[in-house]
């Protein structure tokens, strides 16, 4: 009885241990929510497949042979009827639930911030974003003297965590390449992280938020680069004040 209460609990320690490993693990909230979307799409197309089957069937089957010729339904018992009602409701809604459970998990991957990210401050004004990096650089976000969006960058193979801050209106921190977005708020720090595991060019950060006359000014390239040109560009950027 000893060994088997002691087996158990050895089991025990086991699956916790097993749980809080998990519950710690540090996920990509990008390829989170690539797979969330594509269980959703799967979802959704093997749904609509089998109720298309369904009605083509009952079309074909339950079709009228003359222009007079009336349909009758067989009378369902009262279990009959309840089952019908019933049984589709508890698919969809495990089906539904399923979803929701896993809409759980990319949330935590968003929120779960790796121990080892570089904070970069964000503060948000009209019409533009300054980026404050660990060692006291500040990048403004304003266009160059091409007119155009000045690109900023971040190391290659270290998170990113942005910690953002409004200094005016409601503005909204936009990646869609790396599937993230949050407001930023006047009053509050909000916060969101990415990663940079592969070097990157095509990123793009936009206000996701209508803040004024210039909103749609508000956008920045957002470059992934080797550790050597970002600190080369940190020096840069900080030498010129």
């Amino acid at each position: 009885m000893r060994k088997l209460l002691s087996a158990m609990t050895g089991l025990a320690g086991a699956a916790l241990a097993s749980g809080q490993a998990l519950a710690q693990e540090i996920r990509n909230p990008a390829e989170e929510w690539e797979h969330l979307w594509d269980e959703v799409m799967m979802d959704i197309t093997i749904i609509g497949v089998i109720m298309t089957i369904a009605a083509i069937v009952m079309l074909i089957k339950y079709r009228a042979t003359s222009p007079d010729q009336v349909g009758t339904a067989k009378k369902l018992t009262t279990v009959q009827s309840i089952s019908f009602a019933l049984i589709p409701a508890a698919v969809f809604m495990a089906d539904d639930f399923y979803l929701a459970a896993n809409g759980w998990t990319v949330w935590n991957a968003y929120r779960r911030v790796p121990e080892n990210a570089m904070e970069v401050k964000v503060t948000a004004y009209q019409w533009y974003f300054e980026f404050e990096y660990p060692d006291g650089t500040v990048a403004d976000g304003l266009l160059g003297d091409d007119d155009l969006p000045k690109p900023i960058l971040v190391p290659q193979g270290q998170p990113v965590v942005f910690r953002m801050y409004s200094e005016d209106v409601l503005h909204s921190f936009g990646l869609p390449y790396y599937r993230v977005k949050e407001d930023i708020m006047p009053g509050r720090i909000t916060y969101v992280w990415i990663n940079t595991e592969e070097a990157q060019t095509d990123a793009v950060l936009q206000c996701a938020e209508f803040c004024g006359e210039n909103h749609s000014k508000m956008s920045n390239p957002i470059h992934v680069v080797p550790q050597d040109e970002f600190e080369a560009w940190l020096a840069k950027t900080a030498a010129e004040g």
